[in-house]
């Protein structure tokens, strides 16, 4: 985890990110009632019926929309996050793998020493939370190791002092295709077994992803939003895109495209953050409607307590898929 996020596990700004960005609006949203009642036509009412709308449900698919979409910065530079040095955690190799139109980013993603066996391995690429990668993100995510998987976790463009402009749920989904196909070009690893995890931030870019591309046998974003309307109304300090274009918050916003899923998925977040239970019911009833295997869970805990077992439940997930 970047220590931003906290390396214990402690409550702050980026380790809530998406998952709290309702929960933290809720204070306005019960004024936002009152003025309904007042004033329909009050400027907080407007903002709170903006953050609550349902993102339209759009008929393309995302992956051919993504060929065609140009996410426009008006604002070039790295990811928000603080970060620590680039140092590869014990039992990882650093390694690199090439982004950017014609691999102009060469970006680091962290891989688990594994013997090669006559038998290729499965593997498991895992999306961290926040804007920065750090060793707290290996720790939890040992566990796809002990049970049997090669773990590669990549950084983003703009990550830890990295070349690279951070989109916000973009380009970075760029990123996380790059580094799936170097993932699976590796010796001794199942390009047929080739699974996709993400936390938070990374459990947006995991639904993003997941809809961009077949090569994932299955899915398990935790705790991501799939709206990006709500994110970046909480969090608009970190838009660096044209916010006047629609098109903009539609391309980073699962909800939009969620027919559009390529894999089996599950979608799961802590019981304690009831604040995604609404959207993760519409996500799941729209990718339902358009033939998508996906299942849904809640979890006991909080966005952070919950992830050992979320992960433990994904593990059982991608093993029913592809043993």
């Amino acid at each position: 985890m970047t220590r931003s996020e906290d390396n214990a596990f402690r409550p702050g700004r980026r380790i809530v990110l998406a998952g709290l960005a309702a929960t933290l609006f809720a204070p306005n949203i019960a004024k936002a009632a009152e003025a309904r009642i007042a004033d329909p036509k009050s400027p907080l009412a407007a903002k709170v019926e903006e953050a609550l709308a349902d993102p339209p449900l759009l008929s393309g698919d995302y992956a051919k929309e993504r060929r065609k979409f140009r996410t426009e910065l008006l604002n070039k530079g790295p990811a928000p996050d603080k970060y620590e040095p680039l140092v590869a955690p014990a039992g990882a190799d650093q390694i690199f793998y090439r982004s950017g139109l014609g691999g102009e980013l060469e970006l680091v993603a962290w891989v688990s020493r594994y013997e090669r066996t006559p038998k290729p391995k499965p593997a498991v690429l895992f999306l961290h939370g926040g804007n920065a990668i750090g060793q707290g993100h290996w720790l939890v995510a040992k566990a796809y190791i002990d049970a049997g998987y090669v773990l590669m976790i990549p950084s983003m463009r703009g990550e830890n002092g990295q070349k690279g402009n951070f989109s916000g749920f973009y380009d970075e989904v760029s990123d996380v295709l790059a580094a799936s196909d170097r993932l699976r070009h590796l010796p001794g690893v199942d390009p047929h077994r080739l699974f996709l995890a993400g936390h938070s931030v990374g459990g947006t870019l995991a639904m993003l992803t997941a809809m961009s591309t077949k090569r994932f046998r299955a899915v398990t974003p935790i705790s991501g939003n799939p709206d990006a309307f709500s994110f970046f109304h909480r969090y608009p300090e970190d838009i660096r895109f044209n916010a006047k274009n629609p098109r903009e918050f539609q391309m980073r916003s699962p909800l939009c495209y969620a027919h559009s899923f390529k894999s089996p998925v599950k979608v799961m977040h802590g019981t304690e953050e009831a604040h995604f239970d609404g959207r993760a019911a519409l996500l799941a009833k729209r990718a339902t409607a358009g033939g998508v295997k996906i299942e849904m869970a809640t979890v006991q805990g909080n966005h952070t307590s919950a992830l050992p077992a979320e992960i433990e439940q994904g593990i059982q997930f991608f093993k029913s898929v592809a043993a």
